[in-house]
């Protein structure tokens, strides 16, 4: 009654694959980019650009470059904040180094750069494979962290070791910089976001996600099919690495603005990013969206909710939010393993049959 496919006829193969086939998910897709690009901009402020939209953006973005790699391809990978940092520092590189360069240029380059040193460190996924691989990746991560916080050139031997992102305009609005708008900073995020989502959801529905998710079932058995894994692990590496540095220059140049390489990229985001493809579900875009939200949104509504609501001093509210935030996350691999993604599937399914029973 509420989700049917009913009189929802295609004609060619190419309306059948369609990335939305049902009429209603198209309708749902369509207000949702309504909602977010024309309503929710004229409710932002500093608040909910900064500590809300922009940073769930952000993580979306470097969600679905985990699970192109860990949820679509199987290779399992710790070293998220460091290719996050890669991408902020070759955004600050080229700025400084090319201060005429169009902003979005310096992105795609950015993501170009870290896409380089994901294959690069994705070589070893050749030979091993699962927890072996998980720790090469994390050397990765140490490494990566290393070497910005001890070689001047990246930083331009800052005294602070910290590196500042410079204004930048983009149709003669800034959108990098200390002035620069909120609902700036929301739109410009948000178009971007939203782009490469449209771009990552036809990779892995094509060639490439065939590919990817053939050597994640069973990689000999792929091989021998007739599946390259040399291609299939490095392009997931590429595109993966790619999508992380994008989400780590934005971090930097539009959200932050100014950070110091060991506070913001250490292990703990690379860990943040696992446990929001693991919560929102493996090998999903949307499941990379929907856990985002829900370690963005949680940790902020414990805490105004044991600060506000139950009187709470600001240093206990932190030490319980972090405690629940780990009592939930346990909770929810428990009911459903494979994260929001499966709900939703299983809500469609049953409002498929509503009525009669399931």
């Amino acid at each position: 009654m509420f989700y049917r496919e009913v009189g929802d006829f295609k004609t060619s193969y190419a309306a059948d694959q369609a990335i939305f086939p049902i009429r209603q998910d198209r309708w749902f897709m369509a207000i949702l980019l309504v909602v977010a690009f024309v309503v929710v901009p004229f409710g932002v402020n500093d608040y909910w650009a900064n500590a809300i939209l922009v940073p769930f953006l952000v993580y979306s973005l470097a969600v679905i470059g985990l699970n192109i790699l860990t949820g679509y391809c199987g290779q399992v990978s710790l070293g998220t904040g460091g290719f996050m940092a890669v991408g902020a520092y070759a955004t600050y590189k080229l700025t400084t180094a090319f201060p005429e360069l169009n902003f979005v240029v310096v992105l795609l380059m950015s993501g170009f750069i870290t896409a380089g040193v994901g294959v690069l460190f994705g070589l070893p996924s050749l030979r091993i494979k699962g927890f072996y691989l998980a720790v090469a990746t994390l050397a990765a991560q140490f490494f990566l962290i290393w070497l910005f916080n001890k070689v001047g050139w990246f930083y331009n031997y800052n005294a602070t070791g910290q590196i500042t992102m410079p204004t930048r305009e983009l149709f003669g609005i800034a959108v990098t910089g200390a002035g620069t708008s909120p609902v700036v900073k929301y739109l410009f995020c948000l178009t971007i976001v939203a782009l490469f989502a449209w771009v990552a959801k036809n990779l892995v529905r094509g060639r490439f996600g065939r590919t990817w998710m053939a050597i994640r079932d069973m990689d000999i058995a792929a091989e021998l099919i007739g599946v390259r894994p040399l291609f299939a692990k490095l392009s997931a590496f590429a595109v993966s690495s790619f999508y992380v540095g994008l989400a780590g220059a934005l971090h930097f140049s539009v959200w932050f603005g100014a950070i110091e390489v060991t506070e913001a990229y250490s292990i703990n985001v690379s860990f943040l990013v696992l446990f929001m493809v693991i919560i929102g579900g493996l090998g999903s875009i949307l499941g990379s969206f929907l856990g985002a939200a829900f370690l963005v949104l949680m940790p902020i509504l414990l805490k105004n909710f044991m600060t506000e609501g139950l009187g709470m001093l600001a240093v206990t509210a932190k030490h319980t939010e972090i405690l629940l935030m780990g009592v939930l996350i346990i909770f929810f691999l428990i009911v459903e393993p494979h994260g929001f993604a499966r709900l939703w599937q299983i809500a469609k399914e049953k409002l498929r049959l509503w009525p009669f029973p399931y």
